[in-house]
């Protein structure tokens, strides 16, 4: 398959993605929230629960923001017709890789540190 050919089949689905990255994140926002010290309606450990879970849900929406990241960097790599093309050797990134990982900048050797 042409790499046009591939930026056409992976870009819907890149977008896709996106999307239902940020409205994950919108949606997860009362979950970041600080916890709020009211001893009278929430017990100590129930305060030490809600902290913990506070800090789950800060940890995904990182994971979350660095994926958004690398969707967005294929995404304008598909734009300047660079997509499908390693950063770090500039060789033809497979297709069953980009079908792993639509958002791959690294072909296999690369990400493992063959080159």
């Amino acid at each position: 398959m042409t790499r046009e050919g591939m930026a056409a089949k992976f870009k819907p689905l890149l977008e896709k993605e996106i999307g239902e990255l940020r409205a994950l994140s919108e949606t997860g926002a009362a979950s970041r929230a600080p916890v709020t010290l009211d001893q009278q309606s929430v017990g100590r450990l129930s305060r030490m629960d809600a902290m913990q879970a506070q800090a789950m849900a800060q940890a995904t929406e990182r994971r979350r923001h660095l994926r958004i990241q690398q969707v967005e960097a294929a995404l304008k790599r598909i734009a300047e017709g660079e997509y499908g093309y390693c950063l770090s050797c500039g060789e033809e990134i497979e297709e069953r890789r980009l079908q792993t990982d639509a958002a791959a900048p690294l072909c296999i050797g690369c990400s493992r540190g063959e080159s």
